[in-house]
């Protein structure tokens, strides 16, 4: 029987993604262990195996089969554009992507003014003001903290994850636009979808059965 491998985002959500993994069975208490220094962590009895990765690199190990399930934003997924298979809402982390500014940056979004747009999402901000608004904007991509760019002038707007909110209104921004609502998807490689289907099913079954209970 060959592994089942899974790839989890760094942090907060693999440790939750484990807790859910935990309530079906499966468990890997290596991982737990803070000072390992280990990559790759395997459950010899249910042959499988886990990795972390950074979140932005988790579709690329799915589509190109180093990983066969991956636990990842939907932010990610978006801005990553990979081949893969989306196949469960984990209702984790949930939160939006929205188009922020200042109050007075309104009227740009509605006249469809020519402004520039400042984001770690790149791909998403092209999407949404390209193909479903229309707008031809100006984009730039940061790493840092977007909230910024409209403060000192280099864009009008950003593209951005709000979860509450409150770091927006604490620089006198505000959401101006949702573009979609965002939290931890489960996404499957395709050929393993065709190969391992069974047993990736049955993981896939008995977390949502989880999920829905919760």
């Amino acid at each position: 029987m060959k592994y089942i491998t899974f790839a989890l985002a760094k942090g907060r959500l693999a440790m939750n993604t484990l807790a859910l993994l935990e309530k079906i069975g499966i468990t890997c208490e290596e991982m737990k262990d803070k000072s390992s220094r280990k990559l790759i962590f395997v459950n010899e009895e249910l042959k499988l195996k886990f990795f972390l990765s950074k979140a932005s690199d988790v579709p690329t190990y799915v589509e190109y089969g180093a990983a066969d399930i991956g636990v990842v934003g939907k932010d990610t997924i978006l801005e990553e554009g990979r081949k893969l298979y989306e196949v469960l809402d984990l209702n984790m982390g949930k939160c939006r992507m929205c188009v922020a500014g200042p109050e007075s940056a309104k009227e740009l979004l509605q006249h469809h003014e020519m402004i520039r747009v400042a984001s770690k999402y790149p791909h998403i901000a092209k999407d949404y003001f390209y193909n479903k608004k229309h707008q031809t904007v100006e984009i730039i991509k940061l790493n840092g903290s977007v909230e910024l760019a409209p403060i000192v002038g280099l864009s009008e707007v950003i593209v951005d994850i709000v979860e509450t909110g409150s770091t927006l209104r604490e620089n006198g921004l505000q959401v101006l636009e949702e573009i979609c609502p965002l939290s931890a998807r489960v996404v499957v490689n395709q050929v393993s979808m065709k190969m391992e289907n069974e047993r990736i099913s049955k993981i896939i079954n008995e977390l949502r059965k989880v999920i829905e209970t919760n």
